[in-house]
């Protein structure tokens, strides 16, 4: 029996650039409406940007919200953008 508020995120491997980068605005949206200014701002401009720069802002994203489990969404959300960096051209 499974739990309603359980949901499972199928993993995807093969985000290109444009849909890494849809995702990260995604998180920028969702992280500007749960009011978390500093999370958003970490993925503004990311349109465009060098691969080690996402990089760099989705790991420091990722460690930021390492102990607030009320955004799981969000670090779930990131985790699928990091197993597809490699992607990046």
């Amino acid at each position: 029996m499974t739990n309603d508020n359980e949901q499972t995120m199928r993993i995807v491997r093969n985000l290109d650039r444009g849909a890494i980068e849809g995702k990260l605005s995604e998180v920028r949206s969702a992280a500007q409406s749960k009011n978390l200014p500093e999370l958003a701002s970490m993925f503004s401009g990311v349109e465009g940007m060098p691969r080690a720069q996402i990089e760099t802002r989705v790991a420091n994203a990722l460690k930021w919200l390492a102990d607030k489990p009320q955004h799981q969404g969000i670090a779930a959300q990131l985790e699928l953008v990091e197993i597809n960096l490699p992607n990046l051209k």
